[in-house]
């Protein structure tokens, strides 16, 4: 009874039995994971598609309109259809060249252009995005797997207390009574339903990560907690201009800038349908000779034809208005986003803070604390001295206070992820003028 008891007291204060160092390292790791998830990510395929397929309409919006041409057979007599009986029949050839309104070529290329510069800051805002949702995903089935870790260590001191009480209630020696016997077999069945319950979030989360990483997600995880910690030291204290100056390079915002460029764009090309729209023909008509068998002369005609914008009110007027409306509905869209990025970098900032505080209050006193507790009421119940049922409600407690510590750790990783999708910066590759493309 006294060897087992010694067991019991050594498996509390270790916690756990030794670990294979190889062991802990293998499994797929959060980098691991967010790599995968961002190679394999055809979103990002998709926007270099699109970006390539703006460029090439760049190109065709710039380019002139096709020439027309026409052929035709003019005034031909109905009576006999002879091309020389009269003077005014003529076989023609023509051409024409239509001439878009002022600068309209020139700025719809710069409006593809400008949005095809969105895709580059939208893939950095998406590897980013892809990165903290993988890490929210990884660090659910990281939870669940070492919540089992510690249940599974502790599962078996039960199984030594199961055994100690009914070996000493067999027995008749010192005070254990049948309760305790229950109450410890019942402990072990709680023990085994949070098992359960747990292999159940486990499983979800490794369903919900091989969206990201395909079977790798199966593979199981490493068992090193990632230290990651915010790529710019944040403060609860910080001014509104300090925290604007962390969010204003995210790539989502300069994207925005992007589009509201665009949209400017858009109001110069509504202004150009103030101007007209120009077109040159020419034409060149082929005449046979005359009934009396003399030459007649060959026609050649050109022209020149333009609309004339004069009746505004009801369509540059209002395709101007619609412009400008449409920018400045962009530009009240981007405020929105400075608001809610800020908004959501304080709100994770203050999160941080406390459950900083809290990491550090259970390492360095309340768990140790309870381990101290645990050992105490085990060895006042050795002793007789104790009662079993303390005993065993001191042990639940260590182990809820360590899965409370780990569920303090795992969240202020999936904070910091949170918080360095927040501050990410758009590089310079990615933020590259129109002259540029």
């Amino acid at each position: 009874m006294k060897v087992l008891t010694h067991l019991i007291v050594l498996m509390l204060v270790t916690g756990s039995t030794l670990v294979n160092a190889q062991a802990i390292q293998e499994g797929l790791t959060l980098k691991e994971a967010v790599d995968i998830a961002i190679d394999a990510d055809p979103w990002l395929t998709g926007s270099r598609y699109t970006q390539s397929a703006l460029a090439d309409e760049a190109t065709a919006a710039a380019t002139l309109p096709d020439p027309k041409m026409s052929l035709m057979a003019s005034n031909f007599p109905v009576d006999s259809f002879d091309i020389n009986q009269e003077a005014m029949t003529q076989l023609s050839v023509g051409v024409s060249q239509m001439f878009p309104r002022g600068d309209s070529l020139a700025l719809a290329k710069q409006k593809k252009l400008q949005l095809a510069l969105q895709h580059p800051l939208l893939r950095e805002d998406r590897r980013a995005k892809v990165a903290a949702t993988v890490a929210q995903v990884w660090l659910d089935a990281y939870i669940a797997q070492e919540s089992i870790q510690l249940i599974e260590k502790d599962r078996a001191l039960f199984e030594y207390l199961v055994d100690a009480a009914e070996a000493s209630y067999s027995t008749a020696v010192g005070r254990t009574r049948q309760q305790d016997v229950i109450r410890a077999q019942l402990e072990l069945t709680r023990l085994e339903d949070r098992l359960t319950a747990l292999r159940q979030r486990q499983e979800t989360a490794q369903m919900r990560l091989s969206e990201w990483v395909g079977s790798r997600a199966g593979d199981g995880l490493t068992r090193v907690m990632p230290t990651e910690s915010p790529t710019v030291p944040v403060s609860t204290s910080a001014s509104e201009q300090e925290r604007y100056e962390w969010v204003s390079h995210h790539p989502t915002l300069l994207a925005l800038d992007r589009r509201i460029e665009a949209m400017e764009t858009d109001v110069d090309l509504a202004r150009q349908k103030y101007k007209p729209e120009w077109g040159l023909s020419a034409q060149y008509g082929y005449r046979d000779r005359d009934p009396m068998g003399r030459d007649r002369a060959d026609l050649f005609s050109v022209g020149v034809s333009f609309d004339l914008p004069i009746f505004t009110a009801n369509r540059q007027d209002k395709e101007v208005s619609a412009a400008i409306s449409h920018a400045e509905s962009i530009r009240t869209e981007k405020q929105l986003l400075i608001r809610r990025l800020m908004a959501e970098l304080d709100t994770a900032s203050a999160h941080l803070v406390r459950l900083d505080e809290r990491h550090a209050l259970y390492a360095d006193q309340l768990l140790p604390q309870m381990a101290e507790q645990a050992e105490a009421s085990l060895a006042a119940y050795n002793n007789d001295d104790g009662d079993f049922a303390e005993a065993v409600r001191a042990r639940i407690d260590v182990l809820n206070a360590k899965i409370e510590g780990l569920v303090i750790a795992v969240e202020r990783q999936k904070i910091i992820a949170q918080i360095n999708y927040l501050l990410v910066q758009a590089s310079s590759d990615a933020v590259r003028p129109v002259e540029d493309f």
